[in-house]
């Protein structure tokens, strides 16, 4: 018997000179579509988008600054995602950290690629046991054992 869940990843062209990984998933049972960023620390949430997800979203502002490529010195809040979902794999009562996706946003309508409905990061990537495995276009996952 597996210990782990293995979920088919999309790699999406960036103009012929490199590519992004995209996974689906859901949030609270509605389907998204995730980047996998294994050098952001946090996994990150537009707040616009995510509140297309989740009604009454309750965003607490993040005490200090967050700081991504190509910006520094950005705001964030943190909100909680009651269920979040990649494969068969069910994340209940995830504290995520809502950032301001619109440059992401606009390469990828500029590119005319999927829309983006968060990134993971490094936090669930770790707990989770992540392994992408580019030649069968998959990512395996661990789940946790409670």
């Amino acid at each position: 018997m597996r210990r782990y869940i293995e979920v088919p990843v999309q790699l999406l062209d960036i103009e012929g000179d490199g590519f992004h990984i995209m996974v689906k998933g859901m949030i609270h049972g509605k389907e998204a579509h995730f980047l996998i960023d294994t050098g952001a620390s946090r996994s990150v949430f537009d707040p616009i988008t995510i509140s297309s997800f989740i009604d009454d979203i309750a965003f607490e502002k993040k005490e200090g600054m967050t700081a991504g490529v190509g910006s520094s010195d950005l705001e964030s809040s943190t909100f909680v995602i009651d269920s979040l979902s990649i494969g068969n794999m069910e994340i209940k009562d995830y504290e995520a950290v809502a950032l301001d996706l619109e440059n992401i946003h606009e390469m990828y309508g500029k590119l005319g690629l999927p829309h983006i409905d968060g990134i993971l990061g490094g936090d669930l990537l770790k707990k989770y046991k992540a392994v992408i495995n580019y030649r069968s276009k998959k990512l395996r996952l661990t789940p946790s054992v409670q």
